[in-house]
């Protein structure tokens, strides 16, 4: 199929099908004769696979990871885990330094009369050196 079906079939923009095959995280299955990608199911499969990966957050250099775990049928599923399990300790310290900022800002949001006078708790809170 070509490259415009493969990427219909997966989810995602012909433009990042193209970046995937041109940085070997998933080659197309052959090129026509005009030079054409072309893709088979299994090559949608891993696109697929590839897409739901970055939607958790996984860098490049993880899905590649992930990829030839998914590939290798001999693989440990304690090495997937391992890859999931840092990816799950990132998304959880990332949420705490949300959590953080979360309320900091509402109690500078809190702390302003939010009137016509020049004072503002939020503008003297951004400017301190935390």
């Amino acid at each position: 199929m070509k490259i415009s079906q493969a990427a219909e079939r997966a989810g995602l923009p012909v433009k990042t099908v193209r970046y995937y095959a041109d940085i070997g995280l998933v080659a197309p299955a052959d090129r026509s004769v005009s030079g054409y990608r072309s893709y088979d199911q299994d090559a949608v499969q891993k696109l697929i696979f590839i897409r739901r990966a970055r939607a958790f957050g996984f860098s490049i250099i993880e899905c590649r990871e992930l990829l030839g775990l998914y590939v290798d049928t001999t693989r440990s599923s304690a090495d997937v885990k391992a890859i999931a399990t840092r990816r799950l300790h990132e998304i959880e310290q990332k949420q705490k330094e949300l959590q953080y900022l979360h309320d900091e800002l509402a109690h500078l949001v809190t702390s302003c009369r939010g009137d016509d006078r020049p004072d503002c708790p939020i503008i003297s809170g951004l400017a301190q050196p935390k």
